[in-house]
C-alpha cells in the first residue's frame, strides 16, 4: 500500500498540497488575528461591567476524575497492514482518548501503547452496511457489484466503525450485543468530549477562533452551522483546509486510481488519510506560531483597551447606530416574513427532547442516592459510606448509567426547518445538550456530596445519616430544579441564535453587505483593532431576532410540560455559606470512610494498609481504576485465556438478580434505566423560580466547547494517532499532548 502513496502523492503534488493549504491557512488566520482584538476588547469589557448570568445554586467540582479511568477492557481490532484481527486490550481515560495496548500483560509491563485515538470528528457505525454505504458516497464510481468481496469483512455481527471524512478509520468487533451497546456508548461519549476540544475557559482566543471559522466560511457563501467544528484548533482548521482541499484531490486522483471498487476505495481512504496528517503538521505549526506573536502582542493591546475604554465603546456605539439606521428596515422585514414565523417551531422540537434528558438526570440521580441510601439502611451502614460515595461520585462520567439521559436527544429532527435554516446536522445540538446533562448530573453530585460530608462531621447514627441523606437529596433537587432550568433557556438561546442568525445573514448580503465598507471610516485607527465593520453590523442583526427569541423562550417557561421556571420571580440563594465549602480539598471518600480498605471503588483492586507508603499509594494511582469495568472473563478469539477477573457490577443481568434478593453491601447500588418511584418530598417543587439568564457573549458563535479536565493520558506519536510501533523502555507517564489548553486532545 505504501506505492500508492508514492504514486499518488509524488513530490509535485506534496508541493501543491503545501500551497494550497498555505494559501487557505494565511487567508483563515487574517480573520483570526482580527477577530482576536475584538474578543480581547469583549472579554475585558465583561470583565469590568460584571454582566452574566446569576450564580449557579449547585457547586461544580475543579478536578471531576483526577487519577480515573473511563473504561477498560477488551477489543478486537482489525490490522490493516496484514488484514488480520488482534485482541487489544483499551483504556478510555479522564481525557477520552481511547489507548490501544497490544494487550493487557503489555499495559501492566509499562510497554507503550499501539496507538492513541483522539474521536473528534468521528462517528460511530455498528454495521458494516452502514460503513460501505459512507465509503461508497465519499468516492462516487466505486459502489461494489453484488456478491464481490465487500472492503472489510467482521468475523462476528457486532462491529463498531471509527468513520472519519478526511482520517482513517478504525474498526473493531465484539463477541456479543451487549458488549457491542457498552463500547458504543463508552466511544460516543469520547467523540463527544473530544468534539469539545476548545476549553470554555479560553475567553479570548476560544472565541476569536470560533468567530474566525465562521466569518471565514461566510466569505465562501457558507452559512448556517458546520458539522465538522469539532476537536482542538488545529483539528477544526485541518477539517477547514480540507473542506476546500478534499473535493479538488478527489476530482484529479479519482480516475487514477486502478483494481476493483473495494480495492480503490481503500486506496482514496489511505490517500485522504496521509493528506490529512500533512495538512494537520502545516496547520499545527502556522496556528502556534500566529498564535505566539498574538499573545506576545496581548499586554500592549490591554493596556490600550483600559486606557480608552470608553472612547472605544462610544465610537463602538456610533458606528452601530448608523449601521442600524441603513440596514434596521430591511433586516425587520427580514425577521417578520422569514424567521419569526417558524421559531415557535424550532423551539417546540428542541425543546422536548432536551427536557426529557434533563428530567432523566434528576431520576437517575434521585434513584442512585435513594438506592444508597437502602444500603446504608439494610446492609452496609456508615461502614460502607465510603465505598458508595466513591462510586455515586463518578456517576456522571459513567457511561452506561448516563446513556438513558442522552439517548433523550437522540429524536431531535428539525423536519422541514433544517433544510430551511441551512442547519447541515443537528448533531452540534444534541452534544451540546448532553455536555449540559453530563455537567449537571456532576453538580447535582458533588453538591450532594458536600452537604453529607459536612452533615457527617456531626457524628450521625445510623438512622440520623439515612433521614440526613433524604432531607439533602431534596435540597439538591430544588437546587437541580433551578440550575437545570436556566442553562436550558440559555441553551435554546443559543441554539435559536445559531440557527437563525447565519439565514438572515445570508438573506440581508445581496442587500446589505456591500454597503459596510463605507462604514469603516467612522472607526478611529488606534481603535480599529477593537472594532469591525463586519462584527457590529452582525450585532445590529442580531438585535433584530433577539426579542423575538427571548419572547418565545419566556412564553414556553409558562407551560408545566418542560419543567422551566418563569424569569419573574427570583429564588435567591437560600445558601449563602455553602460555596465556601467547595473551597476545601477534594473529598476521598475511600481514605476517610473506607475503613482502609480500596478507595477506587474496583472490587479486583487491594486495599490499602492504613499505615500505607505514600510511594505505595502512587503506585496503586497507576492501576487500572476504571469507572466502568468490562465484565469479560478474557479476551476474545484468545488461544492462551488471561486469569478469570470479578465478574463487572455493571453487568445488565447481574444487577437484575442482585435487585430481586438483597442487596450486597459491595454490589453498586443501581442499575442504568431501573424505574424508580420517587416521593412526593423528593418531587416536591422548588420554592420559587430564576432569573433570566443573559444572553450569551458571543452567539454567533458555535454553541461553546464543553469544560475539558487536565490528568495525564498517554502521550502519543506527534505524527499521528493511528497504530504506533512500541519502543524499548517504559510506559511514558500520562499527559495531555495540547501545549494551548487544559482539554488533552491527541495530535494527528
Amino acid at each position: 500500500m505504501g506505492d500508492v502513496l508514492s504514486t499518488h502523492l509524488d513530490d509535485a503534488r506534496r508541493q501543491h498540497i503545501a500551497e494550497k493549504t498555505g494559501k487557505i491557512l494565511t487567508e483563515f488566520l487574517r480573520f483570526y488575528e482580527d477577530q482576536y482584538g475584538v474578543a480581547l476588547f469583549n472579554s475585558m469589557r465583561h470583565e469590568i461591567e460584571g454582566t452574566g448570568p446569576p450564580q449557579a445554586q449547585l457547586l461544580w467540582r475543579k478536578v471531576p476524575l483526577d487519577e480515573r479511568i473511563i473504561f477498560s477492557g477488551n477489543l478486537f481490532q482489525y490490522q490493516e497492514d496484514n488484514k488480520k484481527w488482534r485482541n487489544r486490550f483499551s483504556l478510555v481515560p479522564h481525557n477520552y482518548g481511547l489507548v490501544l495496548y497490544e494487550n493487557k500483560v503489555a499495559y501492566e509491563r509499562q510497554v507503550p501503547p499501539r496507538a492513541v485515538i483522539n474521536s473528534a470528528g468521528y462517528k460511530i457505525l455498528t454495521s458494516v452496511d452502514q460503513y460501505l454505504e459512507l465509503v461508497s458516497n465519499s468516492l462516487p464510481g466505486t459502489t461494489s457489484k453484488s456478491g464481490a468481496t465487500p472492503i472489510l469483512k467482521c468475523p462476528t455481527q457486532f462491529p463498531l466503525i471509527l468513520w472519519h471524512p478526511s482520517a482513517r478509520h478504525y474498526y473493531f468487533c465484539m463477541m456479543t450485543e451487549a458488549e457491542q451497546d457498552k463500547w458504543q456508548a463508552v466511544l460516543q461519549d469520547c467523540v463527544r468530549h473530544c468534539n469539545n476540544g476548545i476549553p470554555e475557559d479560553s475567553k479570548v482566543e476560544g472565541p476569536a477562533f470560533t468567530d474566525a471559522i465562521r466569518m471565514y466560511r461566510q466569505s465562501k457563501e457558507l452559512y448556517g452551522t458546520w458539522e465538522m467544528l469539532c476537536g482542538n484548533e488545529v483539528q477544526i482548521l485541518s477539517n477547514l483546509v480540507m473542506e476546500e482541499l478534499g473535493p479538488e484531490l478527489k476530482a484529479e486522483l479519482a480516475p487514477r486510481l486502478k483494481g476493483k471498487p473495494q480495492e480503490r476505495q481503500r486506496q482514496w481512504i489511505q490517500i485522504s488519510d496521509a493528506v490529512y496528517r500533512m495538512v494537520y503538521e502545516q496547520a499545527k505549526a502556522r496556528f502556534d506560531a500566529v498564535l505566539s506573536k498574538l499573545q506576545l502582542a496581548r499586554p500592549a493591546m490591554e493596556a490600550v483597551i483600559r486606557t480608552d475604554m470608553d472612547q472605544i465603546i462610544t465610537s463602538k456605539e456610533h458606528l452601530a447606530s448608523k449601521i442600524r439606521a441603513s440596514i434596521l428596515p430591511k433586516a425587520e422585514v427580514c425577521v417578520r416574513n422569514h424567521v419569526q414565523p417558524y421559531i415557535p417551531s424550532i423551539l417546540e422540537a428542541l425543546m422536548v427532547p432536551t427536557s426529557q434528558g434533563f428530567t432523566e438526570v434528576r431520576d437517575v440521580f434521585f434513584k442512585e442516592v435513594t438506592d444508597m441510601n437502602l444500603n446504608v439502611i439494610n446492609e452496609g451502614g456508615i461502614d460502607k459510606l465510603g465505598e458508595y460515595m466513591e462510586k455515586l461520585s463518578q456517576l456522571a462520567y459513567h457511561p452506561l448509567k448516563m446513556q438513558s439521559c442522552y439517548e433523550k436527544m437522540e429524536p431531535l429532527r428539525l423536519d422541514g426547518l433544517q433544510q430551511r435554516f441551512d442547519v447541515s446536522s443537528t448533531s452540534v445540538f444534541k452534544q451540546r445538550a448532553q455536555i449540559h446533562m453530563r455537567e449537571q448530573m456532576d453538580n447535582a453530585v458533588y453538591t450532594f456530596e458536600t452537604l453529607l460530608h459536612q452533615e457527617l462531621g456531626k457524628g450521625p447514627t445510623k438512622e440520623e445519616l439515612c433521614k440526613s441523606i433524604q432531607r439533602i437529596l431534596e435540597r439538591v433537587l430544588k437546587k437541580y430544579d433551578y440550575d437545570s432550568s436556566s442553562v436550558r433557556k440559555r441553551f435554546f438561546r443559543e441554539a435559536l441564535l445559531q440557527i437563525t442568525i447565519p439565514f438572515l445573514l445570508k438573506k440581508l448580503a445581496p442587500t446589505c453587505k456591500s454597503e459596510l465598507s463605507r462604514f469603516q471610516e467612522l472607526i478611529f485607527e488606534d481603535f480599529a483593532r477593537f472594532i469591525l465593520v463586519e462584527n457590529t453590523y452582525e450585532e445590529v442583526v442580531l438585535q433584530t431576532v433577539m426579542k423575538d427569541i427571548l419572547q418565545a423562550v419566556k412564553e414556553a417557561a409558562v407551560q408545566r410540560k418542560h419543567n422551566l421556571y418563569r424569569d419573574s420571580v427570583v429564588m435567591h440563594n437560600s445558601d449563602p455559606n455553602l460555596h465556601l465549602l467547595a473551597e476545601g480539598a477534594p473529598i476521598d471518600w475511600g481514605e476517610e470512610y473506607g475503613g482502609g480498605g480500596d478507595s477506587s471503588g474496583d472490587s479486583s483492586s487491594p486495599g490499602v494498609p492504613e499505615a500505607a507508603t505514600l510511594s505505595e499509594k502512587r503506585r496503586r494511582a497507576k492501576q487500572v481504576v476504571s469507572v466502568v469495568q468490562d465484565e469479560e472473563a478474557g479476551l476474545p478469539f484468545e488461544a492462551v485465556p488471561e486469569p478469570l477477573s470479578p465478574a463487572s457490577p455493571d453487568s445488565i443481568t447481574e444487577l437484575r438478580g442482585l435487585l430481586a434478593q438483597d442487596l450486597r453491601a459491595e454490589s453498586p447500588p443501581l442499575a442504568n434505566g431501573a424505574p424508580v418511584q420517587e416521593s412526593p418530598q423528593s418531587m416536591a417543587a422548588p420554592e420559587a423560580a430564576p432569573p433570566p439568564a443573559s444572553p450569551p457573549a458571543s452567539p454567533l458563535q458555535q454553541l461553546p466547547p464543553g469544560k475539558a479536565v487536565d490528568l495525564e493520558p498517554p502521550k502519543p506519536s506527534d505524527q499521528e494517532t493511528g497504530e504506533q510501533v512500541s519502543s524499548p523502555g517504559g510506559r511514558p507517564p500520562i499527559h495531555t499532548t495540547t501545549e494551548d489548553s487544559t482539554g488533552v486532545q491527541t495530535e494527528f
